[in-house]
């Protein structure tokens, strides 16, 4: 039990703070401004489980025999002369042994694949009659009758391995009593060809394989236990080994295993000492050559070594069978070679040989030790009840009134860091780890004064893949951002999105519309409503910078005109039937400007490539001289003269694009006087043919264009001033086009573009009306055809529209330059076609047309503006200001009180749901989503009679690869919960106790076992930590641990960081992980 010495626990996060793979808990007192850290335990080994064996089990080894994935054993029986099988039920229990006869007092035993047939073999070493058997696997758990192969006189030791690179499993044993060993090559079809002999020392008890000087062959080392040496003999790597180099070990050396245990990537060699009861561990070099031993005392006799990692921390440590202390010892590695002191389990009677597993599918290592005198073999397994080691305790500082804690890796060092938000001192704070439970000073992140931050929810807001940290001020009544620099740094907060009139009860982070960027859901005390929060750059401009033109300036455009990589503006002066170069300098600022002469009245400019030269060209609509100018550019940014084409009467609007598919830009104009547009082709050279025209209606004032019916082939949409519609003509790919098709729009539509604004990779259409000061927004079905308007208020008489993503989000957004007020209105795409309210910019005087382009290379998009009255043009620069904005509300129904939510994929379709828990009406809710933040209606089942849920979380309880809901009772001791069927329905709930008077107020879920099925861990008033524990049918075993205060504790300041888990807090010493 821990205790913390607050009655005020109100939220918890669980995390692997130390990398040892066993979850941790971070527990927050709001009382005593402190959170504690209790890291999960190693415990250990539970009692031995015996099996029966035959007479004498002299060794033992593990594999799977039936191809079940579920560890066997098999056992060398000495005295009945055969081997025992023992099929693993993958349940920590095994079926009866069954037997297979083998030589004279097998003494050792191994396992491979000598047939390469996927199937485990077995070979055992036969003291008396001086020979190997081999056994051969039929993949169900049966086996061949053996095939015997002579060896050196009384063999003691098997091992296998592949000693000549030929991909087939050879055989190495050392021979006790004729002091060599015998090497014994495979032929790849569970036969071997007869053996080759190398002397070592005397008496040579135990051999094991490992390759000590770095060249990928095999080499082999052999314990001597009349030398109290190790011999180790280097391979050639074709099945023959160089003479053996000796190593001093301890007394009597018994068995040999080889392993790094320093993480050095070079093997290294233990050795277990019958008659000094120790290990010796030999550091190995590299190159062939080892450190002198250290040695580490064990129990009495020890008689056999194992290695592997039993308390999952990536460090080796090893198991040595002590054979007349009737136990083990286990020896835990410190990852620079050397060990603790051991730990001792009991086992049998006159314990002979051990091996490790993972015997019962929960991811620990569990030991097998084989015990001559009992005739049995003793099966440990590892303790898995996630239990809490120690404590940690930081504090947050005077008032701190610490209210949330969530985990996660905030500056990508793979290190778990600890967020919190501090109530009482207007902060959020940040420890970062260690990575091996410990943390770094606090730093401390100010939320503003009288902000009181309450809940903390973590995710990548702005779409560039670092954590970033979203903040729920009940002071201020806002959701502050903090976006993070991946550095271990955040700018500071933003916070001007909308407001909450209610105390926010739980916030939870997720991606629910598939932009690789999270929103956050937010539900709120006494609402029944759940408030879904999307990041936006709020306010994505500068203000103007302005740079004079010539006179009456009525159209922009922008391009690279001088192949410098900086964009270029060009604007229409419409009074001095001229056209203005201003060249940029790649930092926002442009020079002073050039001029060309153009045709009489020049109404819109445009740019592209028209001969091929790869240096961009400029046309020109003149509006008194019914014609077209082109000035070919010299990609230095200047300009050839004008060559003039006609159209039709008054054009008002170019676009350029390739209209027949042959790789040449076109020109189409859009001609006010003679209600139609031109198309003039292009021959790829600079010129054009004679205009072909199409009739559109009323006054078309504005031309863009665009594939609407995704045939790849170009059409053609015009905004009529006069008719108040917008007309689309699809295009044939041959350079004509259909007949119009018209769309009724806002009065006097002055501009037209064209963008993807609900990403469904259909064009819509948006237009702005001069007459009715707004926009309307047409979304394409992708087949030429539109729906109808939606419009979106602007500015007084807008004269042009352009679209382009502002703020980043990879949403279209769309800008209005607007000649009676004089600014630009900016409104901020959703991503689903619809905008959020304008924002607007100063600009000049009676702006007429706006162009947009990354004029400072900061990979934001900027706004250029042609002011008509005040000739000049306006640039506005974009930056980020980004913060929450409420997109929509979702109702969960009359006096429903939900009090928690989770984001999940409910119904596998890819796309995250929403689930919530409605403390009044007794239920659980869930919004199933449509990946556009919309959702279908809610679907609900009922809690009863298990009443006020309070808590709610989802893990996969039955291990069927469905989400499950968990959620806990604040007033029935229990939790209950829902499976899920994977299609977005669940099944009844089930409950499960918490034990007497436990008011259960808090829920987290996680795998505190690594059993492969999730964990919850609850909170109540009390301040027990419980925990149940799920099967794949059922719960079982419930622990508590008291969290209080304890000595020798590690005082701290606080810091923020971010969570993987969000935790909702309800002021009532309650808090929800979602």
């Amino acid at each position: 039990m821990y205790s913390t010495g607050s009655y005020s626990l109100i939220s918890v996060a669980i995390g692997d703070l130390n990398k040892d793979h066993r979850l941790d808990i971070v527990v927050v007192n709001n009382d005593t401004g402190s959170i504690n850290i209790l890291l999960g335990q190693y415990e250990g080994f539970l009692n031995q489980t015996n099996y029966p064996t035959g007479s004498y089990p002299q060794s033992v080894a593990a594999g799977d025999f039936n191809n079940d994935t579920r560890p066997d054993i098999v056992v060398a029986n000495w005295r009945s002369n055969d081997v025992s099988v023992l099929l693993g039920y993958g349940n920590d229990s095994f079926a009866k042994e069954t037997r297979y006869s083998v030589g004279y007092d097998p003494q050792s035993v191994a396992v491979g694949d000598f047939n390469n047939d996927t199937r485990l073999d077995i070979v055992v070493v036969n003291s008396e009659s001086n020979d190997v058997s081999v056994l051969l696997g039929h993949g169900n758990g049966s086996f061949a009758k053996e095939t015997r192969y002579s060896v050196g006189s009384y063999p003691s030791s098997v091992a296998v391995g592949d000693f000549n690179n030929d991909t087939r499993l050879d055989i190495v044993v050392a021979n006790y009593g004729s002091n060599y060993v015998s090497i014994l090559l495979g032929y790849g079809n569970g036969s071997f060809a007869k053996e080759t002999n190398y002397s070592v020392g005397s008496n040579p008890k135990s051999v094991a394989i490992g390759d000590f000087n770095n060249d990928t062959r095999l080499d082999i080392v052999v314990a001597h236990v009349g030398s109290n040496n190790v011999s180790v003999l280097l391979g050639y790597g074709n099945g023959s080994f160089a003479k053996e180099t000796r190593y001093l070990v301890g007394s009597s050396p018994q068995s040999v295993a080889v392993s790094d245990f320093n993480n050095d990537t070079r093997p290294d060699i233990a050795v277990a000492n019958r008659a000094s009861n120790d290990v010796s561990v030999l550091l190995g070099y590299g190159n062939d050559s080892f450190a002198k031993e250290t040695r580490y005392s064990v129990g009495i006799s020890p008689s056999s070594i194992a290695v592997g990692d039993f308390n999952n921390d990536t460090r080796l440590d090893i198991v040595v069978a002590n054979e007349w202390s009737n136990d083990v010892s286990v020896l835990l590695g410190y990852e620079n070679g050397s060990f603790a002191k051991e730990t001792r389990y009991l086992v049998g009677s006159n314990p002979q040989s051990v091996a490790v597993g993972d015997f019962n599918n929960d991811t620990r290592l569990d030991i097998v030790v084989a015990n001559p005198r009992s005739n049995d073999v003793s099966v440990l397994l590892q303790y898995n009840r996630g239990a809490i080691a120690y404590k940690m305790a930081y504090a947050s500082g005077g008032g701190s009134s610490l209210q949330c804690v969530v985990v996660g890796d905030l500056n990508n060092d793979t290190n778990v860091d600890i967020v919190l938000a501090n109530y009482g001192t207007n902060k959020v704070g940040i420890l970062f780890g260690y990575g091996n439970g410990r943390f770094e000073n606090q730093i401390m992140l100010s939320t503003g004064i009288n902000s009181h931050p309450t809940l903390i929810a973590i995710g990548d807001f702005n779409g560039d893949s670092v954590v970033d940290i979203a903040v729920v001020n009940y002071g201020t009544k806002q959701v502050g951002m903090m976006l993070g620099y991946g550095n271990s740094t955040f700018a500071s907060q933003t916070s001007e999105g909308s407001s909450f009139d209610s105390r926010p009860l739980a916030m939870v982070s997720g991606d629910l519309n598939n932009d690789k960027r999270s929103e956050i859901a937010i539900t709120y005390d006494g609402r029944d409503n759940v408030d879904i929060f999307v990041a936006y750059n709020r306010w994505p401009f500068t203000k103007e910078t302005k740079y004079s033109v010539g006179s009456s300036p009525k159209s922009v455009a922008v391009g690279d005109f001088n192949n410098d990589t900086r964009l270029d503006i060009v604007v229409a002066n419409y009074g001095s039937n001229y056209v203005s170069i201003l060249l940029g300098y790649g930092n926002g600022s442009f020079a002073k400007e050039t001029n060309y002469s153009v045709g009489s009245y020049p109404s819109s400019v445009a740019v592209g490539d028209f001969n091929n030269d790869t240096r961009l060209d400029i046309v020109v609509a003149n509006e008194w001289s019914n014609d077209v100018n082109v000035l070919l550019g010299y990609g230095n940014g200047s300009f050839a003269e004008q060559t003039n084409y006609s159209v039709g009467s008054y054009p008002q609007s170019v676009a350029v694009s390739d209209f027949n598919n042959d790789t040449r830009l076109d020109i189409v104009v859009a001609n006010l006087g003679s209600k139609d547009v031109s198309v003039l082709l292009g021959y790829g050279n600079g010129s054009f043919a004679k205009e072909t025209r199409y009739l559109v209606g009323s006054n078309p004032q504005s031309v863009a264009v665009s594939d609407f019916n995704n045939d790849t082939r170009l059409d053609i949409v015009v905004a009529n001033v006069g008719s108040n519609a917008v007309s689309v003509l699809l295009g044939y790919g041959n350079g004509s086009f259909a007949e119009l098709t018209r769309y009724l729009v806002g009065y006097s539509s002055s501009s037209v573009a064209v963008g993807d604004f609900n990403n469904d990779t259909r064009l819509d259409i948006v237009v702005a009306h001069a007459g009715s000061n707004n926009v309307s927004v047409l979304l394409g079905y992708g087949n030429g055809s539109f729906s109808e308007e939606t419009r979106y208020s602007v500015g007084s008489r807008p004269q042009s529209v352009a679209v382009g993503d502002f703020n980043n989000d990879n949403r279209l957004d769309i800008v209005v330059v607007n000649s009676g007020s004089n600014d630009a209105s900016v409104l901020l795409g959703y991503g689903n076609g619809s905008f959020a309210k304008e924002t607007n910019y100063s600009v000049g005087s009676q702006p007429y047309s706006v162009a947009v382009g990354d004029f400072n290379n900061d990979t934001r998009l900027d706004i250029v503006v042609a002011n008509y009255r005040s000739e000049d043009v306006s640039v506005l620069l974009g930056y980020d200001y980004i913060v929450f904005v409420k997109q929509m509300m979702l109702k969960t129904g009359n006096s429903s009180r939900p009090q928690s939510l989770v984001i999940s994929d409910f119904n596998n379709d890819g796309l995250m749901d929403i689930g919530i828990v409605n403390s009044v009406t007794h239920s659980i809710g869930i919004f199933l989503g449509y990946g556009n933040i919309s959702f279908a209606n809610k679907a609900t089942y009922s809690t009863r009679p298990y009443l006020s849920p309070c808590g709610m979380a989802v893990g996969d309880f039955n291990n069927d690869t469905q989400v499950d809901i968990v959620f806990n009772s604040c007033n029935s001791d229990t939790v209950g919960v829902f499976l899920g069927y994977g299609n977005g329905s669940f099944g009844n709930v089930v409950p499960y106790s918490t034990g007497s008077s436990s008011s259960r107020y808090s829920l987290a879920v996680n795998d505190m076992n690594n059993d492969g099925y999730n964990r919850q861990q609850d909170m109540s008033h009390q301040q027990p930590l419980a925990q149940l524990q799920s099967s794949p049918s059922s719960y079982h075993q419930q622990m508590s641990a008291i969290i209080g205060l304890a000595s020798n504790q590690l005082w701290h300041p606080t810091a923020s960081t971010t969570a993987k888990r969000a935790l909702d807090n309800d002021d009532d010493e309650s808090v929800t992980v979602d």
